[in-house]
């Protein structure tokens, strides 16, 4: 328990520098461009190579990659597995390549012979320039992979630093520089894209040079471990592929059903993303390693129980997490957005989003560990059924909802649809795991000891902040009353969870509390 800890917690320290670096960038695009057209021109741009990263990159392909390359450091040494590395990216840099080449002609063919309105000529505009960016991050998201696998958490995670930098550096000053209106000068931000891409790449290399990584061109048809990963990357890809292409479909559909909607959206994804990545995603990066690693080895007994403890533990600090922002939503984003372009009706917008999508963070959190668990067993088929049947439940919510809302409440819709298919989700998950010969019995005796007092405790929490924050009254009118107003009543409900927690027994807590307590060596 404690080495999961120490090991997601190092992680954690470093993604919650990129993190918090990354809500300070979205302050700043608030700041800039608000939640109008020019904003969701920008956010559906930067999606789409995204969407390659995630399916290319640190999707499908890197938790395919992971195992085999653990198998070949345990079997036939590290010769072997940094062929494996070498023959994998020759291959991306391939695929990358004609991606990025056939995108840049059909954008460039569209906005010259295509008739689009205003809007969408800008997100076409963007999209040119920010297209290659995707096959830099790919390349850096496989990099951080090895890194994973070879024990590199910390500096890895500290990548997104330099992306949220670069962009706070383009939006304060590059943008003022690029042009009088806010439809030229968000140019800036595509820049911006690019040079944090590069940026990020170089950054992790000198760490993999250490690692004895060196460069060379290896063929991947002639790699024979190359073909085992194209096997298992073939359905990940079609779940990721489905996955991206619902998030890139219920934003293009948000995109022309209102001016706000995808923006609004957008920045309450983000605020979600804080709790989201500064734990769950950096146990569930933890956690593939070592999965694959007791694969490997056959040791099932360690496996079930490095499941029961990282959901114990996720579902300990994600389920208050949900609560809190669903309680505080709108002082939270006041606090953080409303300033400049940024106004009280958009603070509204943000806010009825994040209520609707701040309970998905279980369930999501719960799809990261669960489809690690089969990943690390080579099974990449059952989740990707599931994920596939939860996808076209989520946007056919998420369109059946939105048109039954207000157009300045369509973003709600998408949170609502959200978490219905990733509750869902963890719970078919779930079932499938416990169905798994080789597991018998998957019972998470731990969880299901402690999840009931984790869900009350949880609750008492956000009780306690619903309470001192309508103790206030009145709107906060200065920065300095709606900083009081956020943090006053989450420090109060964090008191009475952390207090209680420990007085009922749960076991996360006294792990935590010891890990921090426990004095560093010099």
């Amino acid at each position: 328990m404690s080495d999961m800890l120490k090991s997601s917690g190092a992680m954690a320290g470093a993604t919650l520098t990129s993190r918090v670096l990354g809500m300070v960038r979205e302050i700043c695009y608030a700041r800039f461009m608000g939640d109008g057209l020019v904003a969701g021109a920008f956010v559906l741009a930067f999606m789409i190579p995204n969407l390659f990263r995630r399916l290319l990159g640190e999707g499908a392909l890197t938790v395919a990659f992971i195992p085999v390359f653990k198998e070949q450091e345990k079997t036939k040494g590290e010769k072997a597995m940094w062929e494996t590395a070498n023959a994998l990216i020759s291959g991306l840099i391939v695929v990358l390549a004609g991606v990025v080449g056939v995108g840049l002609l059909g954008i460039s063919l569209a906005l010259a012979w295509g008739e689009f309105d205003e809007k969408t000529t800008l997100m076409l505009e963007l999209l040119r320039w920010v297209f290659p960016y995707l096959m830099l991050i790919c390349l850096t998201a496989v990099v951080m992979g090895m890194l994973n696998a070879r024990g590199h958490f910390f500096l890895p995670a500290l990548g997104a630093v330099i992306m949220n930098v670069v962009m706070i550096t383009a939006v304060l000053w590059l943008a003022p520089r690029w042009g009088g209106q806010l439809k030229d000068q968000v140019f800036a931000l595509a820049v911006g894209v690019l040079v944090a891409g590069v940026a990020q790449l170089l950054y992790q290399l000198p760490v993999l040079w250490r690692e004895g990584f060196r460069p060379r061109w290896i063929n991947p048809q002639q790699n024979d471990s190359m073909r085992t990963i194209l096997k298992r990357v073939g359905p990940g890809v079609l779940g990721v592929a489905a996955f991206q292409i619902n998030v890139l479909a219920v934003y293009c559909i948000g995109f022309f059903m209102g001016e706000h909607v995808v923006a609004s959206y957008g920045y309450a994804v983000r605020l979600l993303e804080l709790p989201q990545g500064l734990f769950s995603v950096s146990l569930a990066t933890f956690l593939l390693p070592a999965l694959a690693s007791y694969a490997a080895e056959k040791k099932y007994g360690e496996f079930r129980t490095a499941i029961d403890e990282a959901a114990r533990h996720l579902l300990f600090v994600n389920l208050p997490a949900a609560v809190l922002l669903f309680v505080m939503a709108e002082p939270i984003v006041q606090l953080l957005f409303q300033y400049g372009e940024f106004d009280a009706a958009s603070t509204r917008r943000v806010a009825w989003a994040l209520q609707c999508l701040a309970p998905s963070l279980p369930g999501y959190s719960l799809v990261l560990i669960l489809g690690r668990a089969f990943f690390a067993l080579g099974d990449v088929k059952t989740p990707v059924k599931i994920s596939i049947a939860c996808l076209g439940l989520n946007l056919v919510l998420a369109v059946g909802l939105a048109l039954q809302f207000e157009p300045g409440l369509r973003q709600g819709a998408f949170g609502i649809a959200n978490t219905i298919s990733a509750t869902l989700n963890a719970a078919l998950l779930w079932r499938a795991l416990r169905r798994r010969k080789e597991l018998a019995p998957v019972a998470l005796p731990g969880l299901r000891r402690q999840l009931p007092m984790m869900m009350g405790l949880a609750g008492m929490a956000g009780l306690v902040a619903w309470g001192i924050n309508r103790g206030f009254g009145k709107e906060a009118a200065t920065l300095q009353a709606r900083v009081v107003y956020v943090f006053v009543p989450l420090l109060g409900a964090g008191a009475v969870y952390w207090a209680m927690s420990g007085l009922v027994g749960v076991d996360s807590a006294k792990a935590i509390l010891g890990i921090l307590r426990r004095p560093r060596r010099k």
